[in-house]
């Protein structure tokens, strides 16, 4: 690996020098490693690097391309930063867009070696990511930050070896199209803006894990998971609701079964205090074989647009809104589920009560409940809390009581020092 040199440069904005000089750095620590090993006979397993788009990275590219042509690196991964990373124009979006092509025209055997690629900030023309796909035929892993082609774009994708998708802030790309992608095993969507379904699925038979967070407007449609998934059949769903709107629909179990009979398990990220759970039911009636259910029930104030600022945004005043759910059958039974955590402030504790209740009833086969005090982030982690043996005493109480011959194992593990929830559902 070889590491990344970003410029000290204390919030001022990033000069040509600055960036020259990180590249520079990376060149020579490179051209220095890969040396040093020329005679060896062992390979660089991953050979990983991070740098600015820029001149100098012609030059990164060939030091590369030509460690590649030796066969003495197995993986190689590249992150691209920009010169300008916030507060961008979209005339920078587009110079941008015209650097990468250009190193991709200079640097081809580079970028038909990598295996991991990272891009941000950029526009691209029509043909642009066509080409990046067509060159890179050996990518496993994409992550497109802030990445488009214009206001309402359409990005189709096509690749036989890509594995790890991620379309991250890209809100200007009004739907991603999986054409075929034959060995795409985790797809991962951060924050989309369309008022349709933010991607459609095609052959991607070997998908396993579907991951979307979204703040939610009072315009975005409700996603239904059976028309999302198509003719895939999914074993790990995230969904991070940023303590908004609450966007999936819940559905009947005979339109879920065919997507979510082989789900195993369901993380449900940063539920508004102010929902009802009662909805979340609609997931276990139509996921028979599910072991596992994760729900963060939090108002994460860190991430939130509060006070006036609000005024600004077509943020949903009933975050639950369009959330009616009523069983298929009164007496219905979950046979699987064998582990529920349920991680928050509990500051609407009867309403979590309630729903670790309901589940109870269902979940025939439920071995442990784990409750959680919030996890935290860097902002908020002065507000960690752990529980006090009262809290404890009587949250057992009320999940117990009038629970007949109940087995559950009611647990209050401890979140540690300092605890943070996983990034790809962060």
């Amino acid at each position: 690996m070889v590491a990344s040199f970003q410029p000290k440069h204390e919030g001022r904005k990033l000069t040509s020098d600055d960036i020259v000089r990180a590249n520079t750095n990376v060149l020579e620590a490179a051209r220095s490693i890969l040396e040093k090993r020329a005679g060896s006979p062992h390979t660089i397993h991953l050979l990983r690097m991070q740098f600015y788009l820029g001149d100098e990275s012609t030059f990164i590219g060939q030091t590369v391309a030509n460690t590649i042509a030796t066969h003495k690196v197995a993986s190689v991964e590249f992150t691209i930063l920009t010169k300008v990373r916030t507060n961008f124009t979209n005339n920078d979006l587009l110079t941008h867009g015209r650097q990468i092509m250009s190193f991709l025209d200079s640097c081809p055997n580079a970028f038909g070696g990598l295996a991991r690629l990272t891009l941000e900030n950029l526009r691209l023309g029509e043909s642009g990511f066509p080409k990046i796909f067509s060159i890179c035929k050996q990518l496993e892993f994409l992550c497109l930050y802030h990445c488009d082609m214009g206001i309402e774009s359409l990005l189709e994708v096509e690749h036989p070896q890509l594995s790890e998708l991620v379309i991250a802030r890209s809100v200007l790309i009004k739907r991603v199209d999986l054409k075929w992608v034959p060995k795409l095993t985790v797809l991962k969507f951060n924050i989309f803006r369309s008022q349709d379904d933010p991607f459609c699925l095609g052959y991607v038979p070997l998908l396993q894990t579907v991951s979307i967070i979204n703040t939610g407007f009072s315009w975005h449609k409700m996603l239904k998971i059976s028309e999302l998934l198509g003719k895939t059949a999914i074993s790990n769903l995230h969904l991070n609701f940023k303590s908004e709107k609450i966007w999936v629909k819940p559905e009947g179990r005979r339109q879920l079964l065919p997507v979510l009979h082989k789900l195993r398990l369901v993380n449900l990220i940063n539920i508004s205090e102010e929902c009802d759970l009662t909805w979340i039911m609609f997931i276990l009636q139509g996921a028979p074989t599910l072991k596992e259910l994760r729900i963060l029930v939090r108002d994460h104030l860190c991430e939130m647009v509060t006070g006036e600022r609000r005024k600004k945004y077509a943020f949903s005043k009933e975050k639950d809104k369009g959330l009616e759910w009523e069983p298929s059958a009164s007496d219905f039974k979950h046979h699987n589920l064998a582990e529920l955590r349920i991680y928050g402030r509990f500051e609407a504790e009867e309403n979590i009560v309630r729903f670790a209740r309901n589940v109870m009833e269902a979940a025939v086969n439920l071995e442990d409940i784990k409750l959680y005090k919030s996890p935290v982030c860097e902002n908020c982690k002065r507000m960690l809390q752990e529980w006090t043996l009262k809290e404890k005493s009587l949250l057992s109480y009320k999940l117990s009581k009038g629970m007949l011959s109940s087995l559950v194992r009611i647990q209050f593990p401890s979140l540690g020092n300092f605890f943070t929830w996983p990034k790809h559902c962060a």
